[in-house]
């Protein structure tokens, strides 16, 4: 049987944030740009928030 190739694995995932954040990055200044409010799970002042279960800091 193969070995698991993590590092692989790890690369993939972080392109798929990496792309996903990249995509909301672009619809958020369309949105700003079209002069509509931000959505409501949007922080405004744009501070990331820190995820459910994760220690703030």
């Amino acid at each position: 049987m193969a070995k698991p190739n993590y590092s692989f694995e790890k690369r993939q995932r972080e392109l798929a944030k990496k792309k996903k954040k990249e995509e909301k990055e672009k619809e958020k200044a369309a949105r700003k740009a079209a002069g509509l409010p931000p959505l409501a799970d949007e922080p405004e002042d744009g501070e990331p928030q820190p995820e459910p279960g994760q220690p703030a800091g």
